[in-house]
C-alpha cells in the first residue's frame, strides 16, 4: 500500500506546506515532497484543498458513540470508541476508567492488555488511564464516594506490575497513594494530579516527587482563591508539568484557557474528557450509576447539577481553540497532536507529520469538518 496525499495544505510541526504531497508507504510516512517530484506511477489521493494534519490524540476519554468504558469494559467498547473518534479526527486515545472497586480496575487492566496484544490495534488506544480511586472526597465530581479510598498494598503491587498497559494514573496529592509517585513512575506510569483539594505546598511537593501531568486543569482541583492561596491550580501553573484542559467553554472559560496557554505554553494539552454523548445523539446516559443529562452540549448530574464529563470531540475542541480562544491553527494543532504525544512519550512515532512516523492523519476543511482519517496508513473517508 503506497499512495500520495496531494492538493492539500500540510501542517507539519512548524509550518504549513502548499503544493507538497505526503507519501504513505504501508503504515509509515515515507516522504514529504513537492508535488512536481512525485513519481508518475504513484497512486494519488486528491484532498481538494483541505487541511492535512497529524491525527489528534486524546489523553482522557471515558466513552464515545453511545458507550462508556466503565459501563461495558470490553475490547468491543474500545473499538466503538475508536471508530467514533476517527470520524472527528482523533486517531489515538487513552481510554479512561474512573473510580471503581478493585475488581473493576483489574478487569479494565485485563481488557487493555488483551487489546494491546492484538497488532491490529496498534497506535490507536495507547494504554489505560485510571482516573481514581485514590482521590479527594471534596473534589470527587461524578466519582462515586463509596469507592474513593486509600491504596492497599495488594493494589499498589498490582498497578506497578501492570505499568506496561497503564499509561496514566490520576491521584489526589493528599491521598496516601501519592506517597508512591516514584514507584509508579519507575513502573512506567505517568502520574497525574487531579480531583485534589490539596494546598499549593503539598501539590508542589508531589510534583517535585515526580507527578508529571495534571488532569483537566481547573476542574475538580482547589483553585487560586486569593493572592496568598494558590491551591492545586496554582501549583500546576507554577510548574513545568503537562496538563490537560477541556476546551468546550463549559468546563473552563475561554479567558482561563487563554491565560493557561500563556503560562503553560507547549505543556498545555487538549483533552475532551468525553462520554457516551460524544458523537452520539442521546439525551442521557449512565455514568457509573449516575444519570447524566445531555443538553445543549452539556453533560450534568441529574441530581446535583455537577458536570459529568463532556460531549465535545477533538475537532470541535480545535475549532474552539482557533475561533474562541484565538490560538493560531498551527499551534492549536500541536496542542491536539504533538504535545499530547510528548506528554506520554509517544512522540517518536506519533503526533506529527514527519518522515518515519506512523501515518495517523486527519483531513479537515475550513469549516472544521473531518472528511478522512488515516490510521496506520489505512485511509477512512466520511
Amino acid at each position: 500500500m503506497r499512495y500520495a496525499l496531494t492538493n492539500g495544505v500540510i501542517y507539519t510541526t512548524d509550518k504549513a506546506l502548499y503544493q507538497h504531497a505526503v507519501i504513505v508507504n504501508n503504515e509509515l510516512i515515507e516522504a514529504i515532497v513537492p508535488e512536481y517530484d512525485l513519481p508518475a506511477e504513484i497512486e494519488r489521493v486528491d484532498l481538494a484543498g483541505k487541511n492535512l494534519s497529524a491525527g489528534f490524540i486524546d489523553l482522557q476519554l471515558n466513552g464515545a458513540g453511545g458507550v462508556m468504558f466503565n459501563l461495558d469494559t470490553t475490547v468491543e467498547t474500545l473499538h466503538t470508541m475508536q471508530q467514533t473518534n476517527m470520524r472527528y479526527g482523533c486517531t489515538s486515545y487513552l481510554p479512561t476508567f474512573i473510580t471503581a472497586p478493585d475488581e473493576g480496575m483489574k478487569s479494565a487492566v485485563a481488557v487493555m492488555r488483551e487489546y494491546l496484544q492484538d497488532r491490529n490495534n496498534a497506535n490507536q488506544a495507547l494504554g489505560l488511564h485510571l482516573e481514581g480511586p485514590y482521590l479527594s472526597l471534596e473534589k470527587k465530581g461524578v466519582h462515586r464516594p463509596q469507592y474513593i479510598r486509600q491504596i492497599s498494598p495488594e493494589m499498589l503491587e498490582f498497578l506497578c506490575a501492570n505499568g506496561d498497559v497503564i499509561t496514566k494514573l490520576t491521584i489526589a496529592a493528599e491521598n496516601e497513594a501519592a506517597q508512591y509517585v516514584q514507584r509508579f513512575t519507575d513502573s512506567g506510569i505517568l502520574v497525574s494530579i487531579g480531583h485534589s483539594n490539596a494546598n499549593y505546598e503539598l501539590a508542589k511537593q508531589r510534583i517535585d516527587e515526580g507527578i508529571g501531568f495534571a488532569t483537566h486543569l481547573h476542574n475538580a482541583m482547589s483553585p487560586i482563591s486569593s493572592g496568598r492561596d494558590m491551591g492545586v491550580v496554582g501549583a500546576v501553573l507554577d510548574s513545568d508539568i503537562y496538563t490537560g484542559i477541556i476546551v468546550d467553554g463549559l468546563h473552563v472559560t475561554w479567558s482561563n484557557i487563554r491565560f493557561a496557554k500563556q503560562i503553560k505554553g507547549e505543556k498545555l494539552v487538549v483533552v475532551t474528557d468525553a462520554t457516551a454523548a460524544a458523537g452520539a445523539d442521546i439525551e442521557w446516559f449512565d455514568f457509573v450509576g449516575t444519570k447524566v443529562i445531555v443538553k445543549d452540549g452539556k453533560c450534568y448530574d441529574e441530581k446535583t447539577g455537577s458536570l459529568g464529563g463532556s460531549a465535545i470531540t477533538m475537532i470541535e475542541s480545535l475549532q474552539n481553540l482557533v475561533e474562541q480562544v484565538g490560538i493560531d491553527l498551527l499551534e492549536a494543532l500541536r496542542m491536539c497532536s504533538l504535545y499530547p504525544a510528548r506528554a506520554i512519550g509517544a512522540d517518536r512515532t506519533l503526533g506529527s507529520i514527519e518522515v518515519g512516523k506512523v501515518a495517523n492523519l486527519t483531513v479537515f476543511d475550513h469549516r472544521f469538518q473531518v472528511s478522512a482519517t488515516a490510521v496506520n496508513g489505512v485511509l477512512h473517508h466520511y
